[in-house]
């Protein structure tokens, strides 16, 4: 789909515009038959032309390079972050506070509903001050 999506932006300089309409579901019930028809290989009523595109209609540039599923799962699995409990942990121990004004206002808003016990955060408890 990209390949299309980025061959019709090729073209936009020499239309006055391209228009998009998104068609709500319950008003395409047509293409929904005939999709339906397409997926349960039905027999087609008569009136409906069929053409089977066998090749993609557009060339693209670029070359898709396979991945071994093994690569795949490596690249998906995300990078070590860092603890989100380590800015309040530090604020409330040492009062250290980010450089970004906005960032620290918000961790200072929001340490109002932590508190540390033994070196543990913990959240506190609307009713009884701490969980």
């Amino acid at each position: 789909m990209d390949a299309y999506c980025t061959k019709i932006r090729k073209f936009e300089g020499k239309f006055y515009g391209i228009e998009y309409n998104h068609v709500v579901h319950d008003q395409n019930q047509l293409a929904d038959h005939l999709s339906k028809l397409g997926s349960s290989r039905a027999v087609i009523p008569p009136g409906v032309f069929i053409q089977d595109l066998l090749a993609p209609s557009i060339k693209e540039d670029k070359e898709v390079q396979e991945v071994p599923l093994t690569e795949q799962l490596v690249l998906i699995v995300p990078s070590p972050a860092t603890d989100w409990r380590e800015q309040f942990i530090k604020y409330l121990t040492n009062a250290e506070v980010p450089i970004d004004k906005t960032v620290s206002e918000r961790l200072i808003h929001r340490s109002k509903h932590y508190v540390l016990v033994d070196g543990n955060l913990m959240r506190k408890s609307a009713k009884e001050g701490i969980l």
